[in-house]
């Protein structure tokens, strides 16, 4: 069954104000499934279906529960769950027995202040012919972005002082990631391995392809002899070898992971594959070097990064000649700290927020042609990188200076990175 996302915004001048969720009730009628919720605001919201498995995403900008969700599914729904992806953003999830078809209306009573009313048809049930069929909207993709969870079956990884294989925390950081991202509109992950299995590093990349990936992110925790080394990084391919002798160590100890589960380097024509690399590559490090940006800058923004730039290293599992990748490096395992830091189940969602804000950040930015995020995101944010300039941001995002200051309410053009600014439409 093909994807839907549908994105509806409301707003007005109340929305400032906290909205309070009092009630959510399902009813049916037929095949029809109604969620009636029922607020103390005239919400900003917007509604969005996500697949495998069906699910249909109320947000509710400044919202917020009285009480817990004491709701009974029924119809199309099996659950109902809540949660707060951001600060500012209550999510209401319906979980649906199938893909539906919805629609939404606000209503004003006497019995109730506001009602925000969600009507769900099965999406296989015959649609009334629309009027104006020629002038149906071009299609459009979601973003897909491949989570490589790092190392694997039998090649541990790193180990921590405590005996943490970093295999499982590059698992359970993936997990958490690709939640996210398939909880965000126009965006779908594709996880390379769901399992503790052993993948072989050009495999990895290989997968991405197959997949038509925009994005490889591979997921890692680094170990360093100095036991004090801390902080995130974030590296993109060097085709010119490493930056650093830490950086050069680390690449290649990832690189000789593909010799543990007995698999050897495949012996092309090393011209051939070095021109080939060349001739398709460049479009892809342009673009590498713009997420890692946006990543390690929204990194940044929970603690101290190792090093305040994007690094680069030869690493094997980022040698795709056509998809932008990069690797995160979560934190040094080798230090006890933050090892214990790793395994904290808090912790780990923080790191999958932060990931998950660069990406977005990025893909708002520089959203590829043909998909939902080109066609329907006008207003975005943008986080701060190292080194950038609020003139170099404004000539990025088309808008001028003085539109990003009264966005943003600053009074000079200085900015911190990892600082997140709104960024007006060019409008």
């Amino acid at each position: 069954m093909p994807r839907a996302l549908l994105w509806m915004t409301l707003i007005c001048a109340s929305a400032a104000h906290a909205t309070d969720i009092k009630s959510v009730r399902i009813g049916t009628e037929g095949e029809r499934t109604q969620a009636s919720i029922e607020l103390s605001e005239v919400p900003d919201y917007r509604v969005f279906m996500l697949a495998n498995p069906d699910r249909l995403v109320l947000d509710v900008k400044e919202g917020r529960l009285r009480r817990g969700l004491d709701v009974n599914p029924r119809g199309l729904i099996t659950a109902v769950r809540s949660g707060q992806p951001e600060a500012d953003r209550l999510r209401i999830v319906f979980d649906l027995k199938e893909g539906v078809r919805p629609k939404t209306y606000v209503e004003s009573g006497k019995r109730f202040r506001h009602r925000l009313v969600i009507d769900m048809t099965p999406a296989s049930a015959p649609q009334a012919p629309s009027r104006s069929a020629n002038a149906a909207p071009a299609p459009t993709r979601e973003v897909i972005i491949a989570i490589d969870a790092g190392h694997g079956g039998v090649d541990p990884g790193a180990v921590g002082a405590n005996g943490t294989h970093e295999k499982a925390i590059t698992l359970r950081v993936a997990r958490l990631l690709a939640e996210r991202i398939d909880a965000e509109p126009g965006m779908r992950s594709v996880l390379i391995r769901d399992s503790d299995s052993f993948v072989p590093l050009g495999n990895r990349f290989e997968k991405a392809r197959e997949q038509k990936a925009d994005l490889f992110v591979s997921i890692h925790a680094d170990a360093a002899i100095n036991r004090k080394a801390r902080g995130s990084s974030v590296y993109m391919l060097s085709t010119r070898g490493a930056t650093n002798e830490a950086a050069r160590y680390l690449a290649e100890r990832e690189n000789r992971s593909d010799l543990v589960g007995g698999v050897s380097l495949n012996g092309r024509d090393s011209m051939l594959a070095a021109v080939l690399l060349d001739l398709s590559q460049g479009a892809a490090l342009e673009a590498s070097a713009h997420a890692a940006e946006h990543v390690l800058a929204s990194l940044t923004r929970m603690g101290k990064a190792h090093k305040r730039h994007v690094e680069r290293a030869n690493f094997v599992v980022l040698r795709s000649p056509d998809v932008p990748s990069v690797l995160i490096e979560t934190g040094f395992i080798s230090n006890p700290e933050e090892e214990s830091k790793l395994n904290d189940p808090k912790h780990r969602a923080r790191l999958a927020d932060a990931i998950l804000l660069g990406l977005r950040d990025y893909f708002h930015s520089s959203p590829p042609p043909g998909t939902w995020i080109a066609a329907n995101v006008k207003s975005r944010a943008h986080v701060v990188a190292f080194g950038e300039t609020l003139t170099e941001i404004a000539v990025r995002h088309g808008v001028s200076v003085l539109q990003i200051r009264q966005a943003n309410s600053l009074e000079t053009d200085r900015v911190r990175v990892g600082e997140v600014l709104k960024i007006p439409t060019s409008s």
